[in-house]
Parts: C-alpha cells; structure tokens; sequence
C-alpha cells in the first residue's frame, strides 16, 4: 500500500480507502461488511469514510459495530464523518441539517455515538450551507478541534472559492482551517480536481479524499448494455445517479476504454482508479465494493498505475475529449 500526506498536515492515508455510501446497510448485511473492511485493513487500508445521512445514520451504526468488534488499535485507522442532510431524512426538522453550530456540533456527538469511538479523525462539512455565515462553520470547527472531538475538519462538493473564504477567516481570526476537501473525482468528473481547486492546492495546500473513482460503477462497463438486477442504478431513491449516466454518449466512450483496458490486459475498473490516483492531488480514493472479489480486483489498481504511460494517458484522452480547459492568460 501506497501512503499519501494529506495536504498541509502531517497524516498519512492510504492512497485506496473504503467507504460505505449506499453499500452498507442497503447493499450488504454486517457479515459481509465485516469482510470487506478486515479485507481492506489487512492490504494496508486505514480511512474508512462515512456519513451521518447515509442510509439515514444505519451506516455509521453498522461500522460502528463492526470496529467494536475488531481488535485494531485505534492509532492505526482514520475514521470520518459528514454533516449537512441530518439522518432523518424527510422528517428532519429546522437545526437538524445545515452547517449551524447546533447541527454541526450535535451531529459531531451523534456520530461519535453511532461509530462507537471517542473521536473523530477527520470531520466533514457535507455541502456549503449559503444561510450559515462561513465565520460561524470556521469557529464550530476550531471548537470541535479543541475539544478533542476531531482532529481535522474539511469540506465537500464546496467550490474552490469557497474553500479560500474559509481559509481567510481562518488567517483573520488565527483558527484552524479546512485542510481536506471530498470531491467527485472520475473520468467524467474533472473541473473541481482539475482547474477548480488549482489554487487552493497552490496557495493553501488541500488534502484529498475524492469519492466515486468509477462514477457509481459506471466505469467498470457493467452498465453498457443496460441497467443489471441489483446493481447501485438499480436501487430505489438513486434515480439521479441513473439520470446522470445513462447516456448514450457516455456508454459509448465506456465501450472505447474497456477496448483500451482489454489492450492493457487490465479491467475496465482497474485502469479507471489508476487514472485517479495518478493525479498527484488526490491523497485518497474511497472505494466501495459489495463482493470480496470486486474490492481485491481494485487493489490491483495500485499495481496499474506504473502502465499509464505518457501514450496511453494521451489515448485516454482522446477518448474522453473532456479535460478543464485552463486559461493560463
């Protein structure tokens, strides 16, 4: 396993990760989840990412139980949770979800409660709250930091411009700023990671623990001939993710990179997360995997990275046409 610095810190995280969005508690019972995150700490994994709304807070409770019962010293993994959705879903109530220091701090302690450890590793703010001023979320988290409740706190989905505000009023008031953005990062997925945060990266330093390497599996080529029994696309309330991916321009260049992956004797999925974490900006790709076979086969992805040579990173692109236009003007 490959360790990474996140950003200007001194934390180490694995280079591959595993979460548990839409898997655990919809997708997989706690035997299996027990497997997998055992799996992924014996092959040097030590993030395991999570949420307060994911699966409406059965998520964090599933991990939860399954980290009380391994025997791994607490040193050794790094643990997050988000806040933003609240975990109760349409019967939230006012101060249940946003970025106010009621709902950050209350979420904080909840999430403790569900994962079933006395801190928190790294503490996310889910989305940008625009009704919360940024001065009132930077406080809270220093707060938070200072009661020994987390040990760094970052952002996600927030745009770059967002992330420097955050910083200034940091600088301002001499408190602890974001140090870790969690963006969508993929072959389709690039403006953020790619000329978004290029400032941030330069002038602040942002670690990064980007999420859906293969675009909710769409690039393991699974869905090229329609949407499989049992798969993510195919689960209730997750319509957005199939609006968002059926789409026959984009299943047809899927098709051009298995050709190109089939070349390269690698899998689709395989060559996808490679092409991730060859991004020197990434410090972590969160993987998420429902089968034994499915979470060892993207390992291999680490391996992988040495065939992304100069001409097949050029052939990638060539079939993705999609790459952040840079105004170096």
């Amino acid at each position: 396993m490959e360790y990474r610095i996140m950003g200007h810190t001194g934390l180490q995280l694995s280079v591959l990760s595993f979460g548990s969005w839409v898997t655990f508690h919809k997708q997989i019972d706690d035997n299996l989840a027990d497997e997998l995150m055992g799996i992924a700490y014996d092959k040097g994994i030590n993030f395991f990412d999570n949420a307060e709304a994911y699966a409406l807070g059965e998520s964090e409770k599933m991990m939860g139980r399954i980290l009380r019962k391994k025997s791994w010293h607490r040193s050794s993994f790094v643990i997050s949770s988000k806040a933003f959705f609240g975990w109760r879903g349409k019967n939230n109530k006012p101060n249940q979800t946003g970025l106010s220091r009621k709902h950050l701090t209350e979420a904080c302690n909840e999430a403790l409660q569900r994962l079933q450890v006395e801190y928190l590793d790294l503490y996310f703010c889910h989305r940008p709250d625009p009704q919360v001023p940024i001065e009132e979320v930077v406080w809270t988290m220093n707060h938070l930091i200072q009661q020994g409740k987390i040990l760094y706190w970052g952002t996600s989905q927030w745009s770059g411009a967002e992330i420097m505000e955050a910083h200034r009023v940091a600088q301002e008031f001499k408190l602890i700023g974001p140090s870790v953005e969690q963006p969508q990062y993929n072959m389709f997925e690039r403006f953020k990671m790619e000329q978004d945060y290029l400032p941030v990266f330069k002038n602040m330093g942002l670690g990064t623990t980007v999420w859906s390497p293969l675009a909710a599996g769409f690039l393991t080529g699974k869905y090229n001939e329609g949407i499989p029994e049992g798969s993510r696309l195919s689960i209730k309330g997750f319509d957005w993710l199939k609006d968002r991916w059926m789409q026959d321009e984009k299943i047809r260049k899927v098709k051009k990179l298995s050709d190109l992956a089939n070349k390269l004797a690698l899998p689709l999925a395989t060559l996808a997360i490679a092409w991730v974490i060859s991004n020197p900006h990434v410090t972590t790709a969160i993987l998420g995997a429902t089968k034994k076979e499915q979470l060892l086969e993207n390992l291999n992805a680490l391996d992988a990275v040495s065939k992304l040579t100069a001409e097949v990173m050029e052939n990638i692109e060539k079939i993705l046409e999609n790459k952040p236009y840079l105004d170096l003007a």
